[in-house]
C-alpha cells in the first residue's frame, strides 16, 4: 500500500518548486517506488490501525513535538503504543502522540535550542532539512514560523515515524521526501538550507556544500552542523578505519578548517555560533531505541575519547549566506 507522498505536491502548485515537480516524480519512482523494504507490510499495517485525526491540539514550540488527544477521541492507549513502536528505533525527538511520551536516542531538542537563537527568523521562510531523519526538526521549523519545511532522508522507517505524526494534524507545511541530495535539482529557491549530522558521512565534503549552495536562493543561509576535531586551519582528520564505530565518517575538519573550505567556495558571513561535545545525557539508548548509543562508543576509561582512542564527537554549528 505505501505511503501517498502527493500531499507535497499539492501543497507546492502553483509556487516556485512546481517546475521540479517532474524530476522529482522520477527520483521517487525510481529510488522509492521501485524498490521494497521487507518490514514494509509490517510497518503499512500499524501506520493504517493509527487514528487519522485533522483537529487534535498540537504545538510544536516546546522541546517535545506534541499533539495532544481529543477529549472525544476513545483511544486504546497500550495498542496505540504498540503500534508506534513498530517503527522503532526511534532517534530524533522527542515526541509526545496522542499521551504516548516517546523517549528518543537523541535530546534533537537540545540541538534546536542550540542552533535558534543564531539563525536568520523563519518566519515566511521556504526551508529544506538534508538528512532530515524523522521530521522532529521539520515540525520545529514550523513552529517558528516556515510556511514550508521540507525534509529529505531515505531511510524509510524515519518516513513512517513522520507520517505516524502527520496523520493526526490537519495539512500543514511540513514534508519528507524519501531521497538522497544527490536526487534533487538544484532548487535555487530555499530561504534556509539546514544540513545537521551529514557532512562528516559525504566521501566528498566539497561537493555536498556545494550541492547544498546550489538549493539556496541568492542571499539565502546555511546552516551547517557537523563533527569537527580540535586544531587550526590546517587541521582536517580522516578517520584510518572507524570512528565512534562508525565506518562511514569520512572528513572532521577543524571548525577554522571549515570556515576556510566554506569561504573558498564563496559562501559569506561564516560565524561559527557553537562547539559543543556530546555527552550521554543528549544521545543514549531508551525503550524506544534499545540499541548501542553513544556510552558504547567511547572509551569506557575516558569519555573524551572516542572508542578507537580518537578526540570525542564534538559537534559544530556553523551559519553562512550564498552571496546575492
Amino acid at each position: 500500500m505505501g505511503i501517498n507522498l502527493e500531499a507535497f505536491f499539492e501543497h507546492t502548485k502553483n509556487s516556485a518548486l512546481e517546475q521540479f515537480h517532474p524530476q522529482l516524480r522520477q527520483a521517487l519512482h525510481q529510488h522509492y517506488e521501485q524498490k521494497t523494504h521487507g518490514r514494509s507490510l509490517e510497518w503499512d499495517t500499524a501506520l493504517n490501525a493509527m487514528p487519522q485525526l485533522d483537529k487534535a491540539p498540537f504545538t510544536f514550540t516546546q522541546d517535545s513535538v506534541t499533539i495532544s488527544k481529543p477529549d472525544d477521541l476513545q483511544l486504546d492507549h497500550s495498542a496505540y503504543k504498540q503500534h508506534l513502536k513498530a517503527f522503532m528505533p526511534w532517534r530524533k525527538g522527542p515526541w509526545n502522540l496522542l499521551g504516548v511520551e516517546i523517549d528518543t536516542e537523541w535530546h534533537s531538542d537540545w540541538k534546536w535550542q542550540r542552533i535558534a537563537c543564531h539563525i536568520s527568523a523563519l518566519e515566511g521562510r521556504q526551508v529544506l532539512d538534508i538528512g532530515s531523519g524523522n521530521g522532529y526538526f521539520l515540525y520545529r521549523m514550523l513552529g517558528a514560523g516556515a510556511r514550508l519545511a521540507l525534509g529529505i532522508d531515505p531511510t524509510r522507517i524515519f518516513l513512517y515515524q513522520f507520517h505516524a505524526a502527520q496523520r493526526l494534524l490537519p495539512p500543514n507545511g511540513a514534508h519528507l521526501l524519501p531521497l538522497r541530495s544527490e536526487h534533487l535539482p538544484a532548487f535555487g529557491s530555499f530561504d534556509t538550507v539546514f544540513c545537521l549530522g551529514v557532512l562528516y558521512h559525504r566521501r566528498s565534503p566539497i561537493d555536498h556544500i556545494q550541492e547544498l549552495m546550489s538549493y539556496l536562493r541568492p542571499g539565502g543561509e546555511l546552516v551547517l552542523e557537523t563533527l569537527v576535531v580540535p586544531g587550526d586551519i590546517d587541521t582536517i582528520f580522516v578517520p584510518p578505519k572507524r570512528y565512534a564505530k562508525m565506518s562511514n565518517v569520512w572528513f572532521l575538519p577543524s571548525t577554522q578548517a571549515l570556515e576556510n573550505i566554506l569561504h573558498k567556495l564563496g559562501l559569506e558571513d561564516i560565524r561559527t555560533v557553537d562547539v559543543t561535545q556530546t555527552t550521554t545525557q543528549e544521545q543514549r539508548a531508551t525503550d524506544w531505541m534499545t540499541f548501542h548509543s553513544l556510552a558504547d562508543f567511547l572509551d569506557p576509561s575516558d569519555p573524551n575519547l572516542s572508542a578507537e582512542g580518537h578526540p570525542a564527537p564534538l559537534r559544530a554549528t556553523i551559519i553562512a549566506n550564498k552571496p546575492f
